[in-house]
């Protein structure tokens, strides 16, 4: 599992718009999002974490490695 903390992310568009950016670069991936504690776990099946940072940087949104 890879896990960010994205500060950033203050609601439910958030949450879609990271899930969608996720998707694009491994549509199967699983997004788990906590809101509350601005966190994303995401369970890849093809994409590097590096490439999944850079896909949540490209939605617009500041990953950071938790």
């Amino acid at each position: 599992m890879i896990a960010f903390e994205v500060k950033d992310m203050t609601c439910g568009h958030c949450v879609s718009a990271i899930t969608q950016a996720v998707k694009a670069v491994d549509a199967g991936a699983v997004v788990q999002i906590d809101l509350a504690s601005h966190r994303v776990a995401i369970t890849a099946t093809a994409a590097a974490v590096a490439t999944l940072r850079e896909a949540i940087r490209e939605a617009g949104y500041t990953p950071v490695d938790c």
